[in-house]
């Protein structure tokens, strides 16, 4: 069992953290300062988790007093040129606040993959992390796994393309994994997730006094990822500034941080990844045709999980076992007709549908079956194709019909609760209702592109 060291300050975040972990079999120990990580000799731990900013010294230090133990860096979108600072110091990795559940563990399982055998020899090949997450031997996915064999030492720019929930970072890190890049930094940026008055800084860097707020030079995370590979998931987003700053890169090798007259030459493996038609986005003005050809030397298509019938069910093994093992409910099985309704059904959410359908049905269940009624599966409907997906920093429109509670994920939940009662409410009362920090609401209304309304109250807020 992998030991882990949470260090961060906020005690409702750490406990969060420790007992997610902890449900994936984990061992958990925690910590609120660098000073108190240092007592619990973090050297013995497979692995550190630090946030960045803590009380006295900064999570950085953790990368000096940890060594050879890996340190995993959280930060929030707000900081995130400190954590390609960090990367620089000798982070393995960052995760940024608020964190996808799915994706930091993916991280973690990654990290430890990675560097959980710390007497390896430094010239040993690192194993290709994800392999042993991408389940299933259909057709399709053999397809996929034989373009990620010839792809990942071609050193060639990679468009991967599939809806929401198929696993596209998974194939990116088995690229990387799987290259000639390997023990170089692997930098993952979801690109609808950085406030678009943000991205190229974040992206290319800035100078000192480039703009009101750049108190200080930094770098970007193109050239954080320089000598290794850069993974932008959601590139339909990308303003058309950036991507010309992109197409540059691809073309020249080159950057020039904003406000800075001189170029800096990196050398980048590019994996992009859409759920979006980017060809289509072309003819409409809001994706560059010549970023198009210059990403799609190589294009890697997943499929969604409807068209992968010969899986779902050996998915849904695997996926139920692990639920089992996280609700100390081992030996639950599915009863035929259960087995039937999740081969059945078209699963617009993919895999991450799937998962959360079995978690309600281990947690709901009584005896040692799952029957339908504990999947919580909505009632089917003809498959019509997939609408148009609108941009995740437009507000979501007011509709006449919103979707009910209990079809929402947890992201949809936030933005339709702080859309409803902002009016009414202080940031202050949002926060205490959704059960989370000031600092985490507002991370969340970045993220999701959420604004605050003007004239809403600030009492207490």
């Amino acid at each position: 069992m992998s030991r882990i060291l949470i260090v961060e300050d906020e005690a409702i975040i750490r406990s969060a953290l420790k007992r997610l972990l902890e449900r994936h079999d984990y061992q958990v120990s925690e910590a609120g300062s660098v000073a108190e990580a240092e007592t619990l000799d973090p050297q013995r731990f497979d692995l550190v988790i630090s946030d960045l900013r803590l009380p006295g010294e900064a999570g950085t230090a953790m990368i000096e007093r940890a060594a050879p133990t890996p340190v995993l860096i959280m930060t929030s979108y707000a900081s995130m040129r400190s954590a390609v600072d960090a990367l620089k110091q000798g982070a393995v990795d960052y995760i940024a606040k608020p964190f996808d559940h799915d994706e930091l563990l993916d991280t973690v399982a990654k990290t430890l993959a990675q560097y959980g055998h710390k007497a390896s020899p430094k010239g040993e090949t690192p194993p290709a992390a994800t392999a042993q997450t991408m389940i299933g031997d259909c057709p399709a996915m053999e397809t996929v796994y034989t373009r990620i064999r010839k792809t990942a030492p071609a050193d060639v720019t990679v468009l991967i393309q599939g809806e929401s929930g198929t696993g596209k970072e998974l194939v990116a890190r088995a690229i990387h994994y799987q290259s000639q890049r390997a023990r170089a930094p692997l930098i993952c940026v979801n690109c609808a997730a950085i406030p678009e008055t943000l991205i190229e800084s974040e992206l290319f860097g800035h100078e000192k006094g480039a703009f009101t707020g750049a108190s200080a030079a930094r770098t970007g995370l193109v050239e954080a990822a320089d000598g290794g590979t850069l993974f932008l998931d959601e590139i339909g987003e990308l303003p058309l500034d950036a991507q010309a700053r992109l197409l540059r890169v691809l073309q020249e090798g080159e950057i020039r941080k904003i406000g800075s007259v001189e170029t800096r030459h990196v050398n980048i493996r590019l994996i992009a990844a859409t759920h979006r038609d980017l060809r289509a986005l072309s003819k409409s003005g809001e994706f560059r045709l010549d970023l198009y050809y210059r990403l799609n030397v190589m294009q890697i298509d997943l499929p969604p999980l409807r068209e992968r019938e010969d899986d779902i069910l050996k998915l849904a093994d695997v996926l139920l076992e692990s639920a089992c093992r996280r609700h100390a409910r081992e030996g639950l099985k599915l009863s035929r007709a259960a087995r039937r309704e999740i081969r059945d059904y078209p699963w617009p959410g993919n895999v991450r549908e799937l998962e959360n359908a079995l978690e309600r049905g281990v947690i709901l269940a009584e005896g040692h079956l799952i029957h339908p009624d504990d999947l919580g599966l909505r009632p089917q409907a003809p498959l019509r194709p997939t609408p148009p997906t609108p941009h995740p920093r437009s507000v979501a429109s007011t509709q006449d019909d919103p979707p009910s509670e209990e079809d929402l994920s947890l992201e949809d939940y936030f933005q339709h609760f702080v859309l409803e009662h902002q009016d009414q409410m202080s940031e202050t009362e949002l926060a205490q209702k959704l059960g989370i920090s000031r600092k985490c609401l507002w991370e969340r209304r970045q993220r999701l592109g959420i604004p605050r309304k003007k004239g809403a109250r600030s009492r207490a807020g």
